[in-house]
């Protein structure tokens, strides 16, 4: 049980929740402060004062002024004009996440949503009740407006939602439940909807299964060094201790550490004096991609305990001042920078690929094929992670330095944040599948060279993917072997994560 403040939630702990479907409950203090910061709205609409989103529209219309009958309508009006997303939904878990950072947002007291509205979103993620929320339409800016439209639909009981692995819609699952819908009240619409929760909620997904791939991409990288017999003294400490970057040298550790006691890595000279820059350079280029991943981490820890509504209520309601944090550029930049980030580690998976299937750079089988000439192996799979890498090169212009006025030049420079955030989960599911071949060609070369001569981690790593993926004895359509171990990558990714996170030193 995960107890929410609106200031205390991890990376960590939202894995818990949206991964493993921990149950969450509200601190005491924090709905006191939603208590209070909803005595204000009250008494803001009874005492007539004119603040913006309680008893004015939105927008362009922020100087048209609402009736006081009106002002529950305003905010309804606000949902289902603004519930306009379009496209293919969020992954459920971005939409589980969507609820809980909304949600976690709410509780720090700046938002004025009755102790109801808190409940409700509380109920929703412990029933598993998911809102459907279609990716397309925001523009990072006044906040994530057209998806959390989409959530706030569900509170009212209309839109649809995922339950029980299946679409339904949102009153069915509530009449099989027994909840029943609520009604908005001043300023509820504008707190849920006025936010960066779709971008973040995004993210924070982003980031965990980068971060996951990142360590897989050690384990993989670490196979197709032995597969081409790499040379480990580039991995020597004293080398990146020189450089001073402290992913680099953890990177290399790793490495060392995974290829520890292996008959099939070299020593300079050896063989070769040098390898390409794809083998000898591992820890300068993952370690880059970690450092972004550390950077990613920072900005979403502070985004996802911030109040990114508008306006926001301080001091009893005596101060209640309209502002920009619903402004999405931190995690804008922070999401194109990201897809930066990860797509390198494919970028130069594919180069080890083009290594180990390229007879005129190794001495394994032509393309790794059982019978070359009349059997084709591993050849088009090399064609299959060029074209990813080449995709992840559009997917990863930088969609923050986009910017087109909205609702009449009101709001006028926005950060297409979630554009950011959509585009590397994109990129991140192609990286996936480039590491999978990488990790296909690297199986197959190890087979060749001896697997009774890898070190006992990989050789370990070997035998549970040969579960997955099975020797290339003959041509076969690898495109099945493609996806099942991507998947399997991402189902699995918290034990091989694990085991390098809890790694000794390799001296």
């Amino acid at each position: 049980m995960v107890d929410l403040t609106g200031n205390s939630l991890t990376l960590e702990s939202i894995k818990k929740i949206c991964y493993e479907e921990e149950h969450v409950t509200i601190s005491k203090e924090s709905m006191r402060k939603v208590e209070e910061s909803r005595a204000a709205v009250d008494k803001i609409v009874a005492d007539k004062r004119t603040i913006y989103g309680i008893n004015t529209g939105f927008g362009k219309f922020s100087d048209v002024m609402i009736d006081e009958c009106d002002v529950d309508a305003l905010q309804v009006n606000l949902i289902r004009s603004h519930a306009c997303g379009v496209g293919d939904p969020f992954p459920e878990v971005v939409s589980r996440a969507m609820i809980l950072l909304r949600l976690n947002a709410l509780l720090k007291g700046f938002s004025g949503i009755r102790p109801v509205i808190a409940e409700r979103l509380v109920t929703l993620l412990n029933s598993k009740i998911h809102p459907v929320i279609p990716q397309q339409g925001s523009l990072g800016a006044s906040g994530d407006l057209a998806p959390l439209s989409h959530l706030a639909l569900v509170i009212m009981g209309e839109g649809k939602v995922h339950y029980k692995g299946t679409i339904a819609k949102t009153e069915d699952v509530y009449n099989e439940v027994g909840l029943t819908p609520i009604k908005l009240k001043a300023k509820e619409g504008l707190a849920l909807i006025n936010g960066t929760q779709a971008m973040t909620a995004m993210g924070v997904v982003n980031w965990i299964e980068a971060s996951d791939l990142a360590y897989q991409s050690e384990w993989i990288s670490a196979l197709t060094l032995e597969g081409l017999e790499g040379i480990i003294d580039a991995f020597h400490p004293a080398i990146h201790e020189a450089r001073g970057y402290v992913q680099q040298t953890a990177v290399a550790e790793r490495i060392r550490n995974l290829l520890n006691g292996s008959k099939l890595i070299t020593r300079q000279g050896e063989k070769r004096v040098q390898d390409a820059y794809s083998l000898r350079c591992i820890p300068q280029v993952h370690g880059a991609s970690w450092q972004v991943l550390d950077y990613v981490k920072e900005k979403l820890e502070i985004e996802v305990n911030a109040a990114t509504d508008n306006p926001l209520i301080f001091d009893g309601g005596e101060t209640v001042i309209s502002g920009g944090n619903f402004h999405g550029q931190p995690i804008a930049v922070a999401m194109d920078f990201l897809k930066i980030g990860v797509a390198e580690l494919a970028s130069i998976s594919e180069r080890r690929i083009e290594r180990l299937v390229n007879p005129q750079l190794n001495d394994l089988p032509p393309f790794l094929s059982a019978q070359p000439g009349l059997q084709s192996g591993a050849m088009i799979m090399q064609y299959c992670a060029a074209s990813l890498v080449s995709e992840n090169k559009t997917l990863a212009h930088p969609a923050s330095v986009d910017s087109i006025p909205s609702s009449a030049n009101q709001e006028d420079h926005v950060s297409m944040g979630t554009i950011a955030s959509r585009h590397a989960y994109m990129i991140i599911q192609n990286v996936r599948r480039v590491l999978a071949i990488e990790c296909i060609c690297a199986l197959q070369a190890v087979q060749y060279r001896g697997v009774e001569k890898m070190s006992p981690k990989t050789r370990e790593f070997y035998d549970e993917v040969r579960k997955v993926v099975p020797s290339i004895t003959e041509d076969r359509v690898f495109s099945d072997d493609i996806e099942r171990l991507a998947e399997w990558f991402k189902k699995n990714k918290g034990q091989w994560t694990t085991v390098l996170k809890n790694e000794v030193v390799y001296q």
